[in-house]
């Protein structure tokens, strides 16, 4: 006999960021696209970096640097792996935060062969002083780097080979515009469709060996925000519940069964969103609240609220931005009335 998944079970918040410089797991390696015939979605953005992509082996020459932005997990490292794979070069991982003085940058480029690009993810927190060591970089291939101290401090001035920046940021709006400006291409990322992140699952399953449904690869295209990442993490974790229960394959029934014990409703909601949305209605009566109110009262990082909650419950409809603070919308409020009702 068949176990049922849908029992209760506390509610877990799913959709925790991953902590930033940490590597990526083998599984998640091992899913990644290597080629853009093999990258699903962003048509338009795929079809334009195959231009760039093909102009640069035709002249034999370095790739223009280039810009990917917009929310975390939806394929701004795989895409500058591609690059890499494309152009048959070797792409040298970096991270805004990690690169703290000039030194540390002098480093990585002065070790760079001919046409190789460095991958700078959350590029926009670069500090100051090893941006500005960045601009001649990009721009003449060189190092200006001051040696010593007072009277005795002079320029030393290392020529680098050609190579390609490629920055990622969820926050472009934080970049520079001087550091902008010095990217020739940037191109924005935007979030995936139902059927999209179908066809992202389906492929995720056949490479980890998971029997999975279209029915249920679609079920969890609807809850996954938009977000290959998220769509990824839910079909594994999904799975041990098949696993568990002795279901042989991942249908609509088993997904919709496993998600509603992760949580996860309709609407691709966690607990932490309907805590917000809560907060927002019951405490401050539909708001305005002050950012940081609302993080102290949801016990959350102010950082974390505003990149990786208030971007969907604001695509959804459910939460604005105003001058004096967030506020829920009447969809939104609408929305918590038909779950009470339904509990």
């Amino acid at each position: 006999m068949k176990k049922e998944i849908t029992q209760a079970m506390p509610e877990k918040d799913i959709f925790e960021p991953p902590v930033e410089g940490a590597p990526a797991s083998a599984e998640d390696e091992h899913i990644r696209p290597r080629s853009l015939d093999d990258f699903i979605g962003q048509s338009a953005l795929k079809a334009n970096l195959r231009v760039y992509l093909q102009a640069a082996r035709s002249r034999g020459q370095v790739m223009d640097h280039t810009l990917f932005f917009g929310s975390p997990g939806l394929g701004k490292t795989t895409l500058a792996q591609i690059m890499a794979a494309e152009l048959g070069v070797n792409m040298i991982p970096a991270s805004g935060p990690i690169l703290e003085r000039t030194g540390d940058l002098a480093a990585i480029l002065s070790d760079l062969a001919p046409n190789d690009i460095l991958f700078v993810d959350e590029i926009h927190r670069l500090p100051i002083a090893v941006e500005e060591v960045l601009y001649p970089a990009m721009e003449d291939f060189r190092l200006d780097l001051v040696v010593g101290q007072g009277p005795g401090a002079r320029t030393v001035r290392i020529q680098l080979n050609p190579f390609t920046l490629v920055g990622a940021t969820t926050r472009s709006g934080l970049l520079s515009s001087p550091l902008r400006d010095r990217f020739g291409i940037s191109l924005r990322l935007e979030f995936y469709s139902h059927e999209e992140l179908a066809d992202i699952v389906m492929r995720a399953s056949r490479i980890l060996g998971i029997r999975a449904e279209h029915e249920g690869a679609l079920e969890i295209g609807r809850r996954a925000r938009g977000t290959p990442r998220i769509a990824n993490n839910l079909l594994r974790r999904i799975w041990d519940f098949c696993v568990v229960h002795g279901r042989d394959a991942l249908g609509r029934e088993e997904a919709s069964g496993a998600l509603a014990r992760m949580g996860v409703d309709e609407m691709g909601l966690d607990a932490m969103d309907r805590k917000i949305l809560s907060v927002v209605i019951e405490h401050y009566g539909g708001g305005p609240v002050g950012l940081k109110t609302l993080a102290v009262a949801c016990s959350e990082d102010e950082r974390t609220l505003e990149d990786i909650y208030e971007p969907y419950l604001i695509r959804i409809g459910f939460l604005k931005r105003t001058p004096r603070g967030r506020m829920v919308t009447a969809k939104a409020i609408q929305y918590f009335k038909h779950k009470n009702q339904s509990l």
